[in-house]
């Protein structure tokens, strides 16, 4: 099967959005430092998050998450309530998005692993097998970004801080997936496949472009079951 042929603007476009997005991501990890956050799995949570909400984010980080203290006995802010779910759905979208790089790249470089999870026997499609490796990679992370989260705040057991973080981060993570998946599909079988011949590969930009649109969307979706999982008090505050 030959590749994709994207146009010269996409390319550019995609290039682009990529580097501003790294440069985001780099700032905000430089800057965490000299401002280290409270709850200490944020100091990777924002560089992660800013992979895909780029220039958006760095705002939403000065705005919101940057302590303006240089040390962690710095006093929080109270910060509305919305904004302190978008810092929940981000935290969420920290994980999946550093699964997703680690299982596309995976099953990239061991197109093998994608077999394993149904690729020929159940899917005809690649990148479904490789999108059930992306949940379990995504969810397993989800998960320990979570834990970090509630065990420093809470007094409990690591079995009880585990069961916590699956209880906070199920609906968080499926509903944030569920978005990124449905956009995806749609911008690689929908647009990518019939104008541009072939759906994107991981190793090309357009691929990842592709996932920083998919994750906005994710984003979106994860909004509200944040929203409803704070208020039920299920997930921490943040």
């Amino acid at each position: 099967m030959h590749g994709a042929n994207f146009p010269a603007w996409l390319h550019m476009l995609a290039t682009i959005s990529l580097l501003v997005a790294g440069s985001c991501a780099l700032w905000i990890a430089i800057d965490v430092v000299r401002h280290p956050q409270k709850m200490k799995v944020m100091n990777v949570v924002w560089p992660l998050t800013a992979l895909f909400g780029s220039v958006m984010w760095v705002a939403l980080y000065y705005a919101f998450g940057r302590r303006k203290g240089r040390g962690i006995e710095a006093p929080d802010e109270e910060l509305p309530f919305w904004a302190s779910v978008a810092k929940g759905a981000s935290h969420c979208g920290a994980g999946c998005t550093l699964g997703d790089i680690i299982a596309e790249w995976s099953a990239f470089a061991m197109p093998q692993i994608a077999v394993w999870f149904g690729w020929h026997s159940l899917f005809g499609e690649k990148i479904f097998a490789v999108w059930i490796i992306d949940y379990i990679v995504a969810f397993a992370l989800g998960i320990a970004f979570q834990y970090f989260t509630i065990k420093p705040m809470r007094d409990v057991s690591v079995g009880e801080g585990i069961w916590a973080a699956v209880k906070a981060d199920f609906l968080s993570i499926t509903s944030w997936q569920v978005g990124m998946y449905g956009l995806m599909a749609l911008i690689q079988f929908a647009w990518f496949r019939p104008s541009c011949g072939a759906v994107a590969e991981v190793a090309t930009p357009e691929f990842w472009f592709a996932m920083q649109i998919a994750m906005l969307a994710g984003f979106a979706t994860a909004f509200p079951t944040n929203w409803w999982l704070i208020r039920k008090g299920l997930k921490e505050k943040m």
